[in-house]
């Protein structure tokens, strides 16, 4: 199972639209993953019309419109791993101890809202990705998106991909 991990779009503000690269990735994607930050709900009219399976969650700069159709919080189970989709997991310093803490029975913890790629393994096992964004790289050398594989029952091929930044 193929799975496309992205967040953080802020589509229009940031960019028009995403990247032609990853609408292909979209294309190729079993799942898509987005981490919150949207910022206007025709993006994700746009996922949801493209994307296979869609998997969301709304982040802080989503209004009532989105809030309303996607939760804070998305929990599913995928080829036998169990993921968490959430925007935010506060700081980094102790970030990894604490959402295993937080989410004892995820096996990944997608998170977005920093806009800073984070691919960590925590003391239990859970392991942390963060996708950067695809369209708004702030102090990041790149934007980024992430894809992964799910395959007997175990997460595999975590690539993180970089984009050429063209600007909003």
């Amino acid at each position: 199972m193929r799975l496309l991990l992205i967040a953080d779009t802020h589509v229009p503000k940031r960019a028009r639209d995403l990247p032609q690269q990853v609408w292909g990735e979209v294309a190729r994607a079993d799942v898509v993953v987005h981490a919150g930050d949207w910022v206007e709900p025709a993006l994700l009219d746009s996922l949801e019309a493209k994307a296979e399976r869609l998997i969301a969650c709304w982040g802080n700069n989503d209004g009532d419109e989105l809030r309303a159709r996607l939760p804070e919080r998305a929990d599913v189970t995928l080829g036998g791993v169990r993921f968490t989709v959430v925007h935010e997991t506060g700081g980094s310093a102790g970030r990894d101890a604490r959402m295993a803490r937080q989410y004892p029975n995820t096996d990944v913890l997608v998170f977005g809202h920093s806009h800073i790629p984070w691919d960590t393994t925590a003391t239990t096992g859970m392991r942390l990705l963060n996708p950067g964004s695809p369209t708004d790289r702030r102090r990041q050398p790149f934007c980024t998106y992430m894809t992964a594989v799910v395959d007997d029952g175990a997460l595999a091929e975590v690539t993180l991909h970089r984009l050429e930044h063209r600007g909003a």
